[in-house]
């Protein structure tokens, strides 16, 4: 994988410390109802954590540190403004399972914790499978500029009903599911039958999130491999991206309104890092027309990373200062 064994067995470490502080430091288990300030904080603190790492990889990184540094950096940002069309969905999920604000902190950190799971799994396959077969790149940017056109079709209006999450039905054919809330607790014993445990829907909330980050996660990992193939940058910037997750989603919560066309820069974004990709794949877009019969030439395009920054900040500004600047001129009349 490039770096020895030591790299990547700190890295977890210091993850577990990350979200261990992230717990203790966010509000009482079960009794606080995180404010915005502190959301804010938090996400500043996030962001900077991020940042010391960055500047850690432009320092001590074997190779070409500075490539590597900016390949974080566009990794950490496609991964944060993804995710920030994720958090609103997870709006969406606590207020249908009627969740109340104090315990949705909770939910989100063991939520953050499988997803640091899950993602770690799925980007050692993708790196293995890029490693073993280069033109499966060539099929992430495709699905990236199918994902980016149904942006600008998909209507908010028009969202699945969470209870009918196959997970959940699955889960709730196995486990008995109580349909009271119970505080923060995931498990209760029922007292008016075998005593035997029930889930309450707090843990059905929880399993819908995991699986919507899933989902969610089939997007943005492909998009990260498009800045970089360094299964060390893309682990790293993925989980420090989604770590601060938890802030970040106190913060947005209370002003979703006026992000409205994000989800149009997100858009913008997949189907700009899609595109990237396949500019790349010239050599596999030639041999494929020569098999079909075509001669297309296609030249080899590398879009450096910088730039690559540089689009996808710019895309995600613009986007959020239009979705602001119009919602305020709506709100006049």
């Amino acid at each position: 994988m490039g770096l020895p064994l030591w790299a990547w067995i700190v890295f977890y470490i210091l993850v577990f410390v990350m979200l261990i502080a992230d717990l203790k430091m966010f509000g009482k288990k079960g009794e606080h109802e995180v404010n915005v300030k502190e959301a804010l904080q938090m996400t500043g603190v996030w962001i900077g954590v991020s940042l010391l790492f960055c500047g850690a990889i432009e320092l001590w990184y074997p190779g070409d540190s500075h490539e590597k540094a900016i390949e974080f950096l566009a990794g950490y940002l496609i991964e944060k403004s993804l995710s920030m069309d994720n958090l609103f969905v997870f709006l969406m999920l606590f207020s249908f399972f009627g969740v109340e604000r104090k315990y949705q902190h909770e939910v989100l950190f063991w939520g953050i914790f499988g997803a640091l799971v899950l993602r770690s799994i799925f980007i050692f396959a993708g790196a293995a499978m890029v490693e073993r077969f280069e033109w499966v790149l060539g099929l992430f940017g495709l699905f990236l500029l199918y994902t980016g056109g149904k942006m600008f079709s998909h209507n908010d209006e028009q969202a699945s009903d969470p209870s009918k999450n196959i997970i959940v039905r699955w889960f709730k054919k196995l486990f008995p599911v109580t349909d009271k809330m119970h505080e923060e607790k995931f498990f209760i014993k029922d007292t008016t039958g075998k005593g035997r445990w029930v889930a309450t829907p707090l843990f059905v909330t929880l399993l819908v999130i995991e699986t919507t980050d899933v989902a969610f996660a089939v997007d943005s990992i492909p998009a990260v491999f498009s800045v970089s193939r360094d299964p060390f940058i893309v682990l790293t910037s993925n989980i420090f991206a989604i770590l601060g997750l938890r802030a970040l989603y106190f913060a947005l919560a209370a002003v979703a309104k006026y992000f409205k066309y994000l989800k149009y820069g997100l858009g913008v974004i997949l189907i700009f890092v899609g595109i990237k990709m396949l500019l790349a794949m010239d050599e596999y877009i030639n041999g494929l027309g020569q098999i079909v019969g075509l001669n297309i030439n296609m030249p080899h395009i590398e879009v450096p990373t910088s730039l690559s920054l540089l689009i996808i900040f710019g895309v995600l500004v613009i986007s959020m200062l239009l979705s602001v600047a119009v919602t305020r001129i709506e709100n006049k009349k």
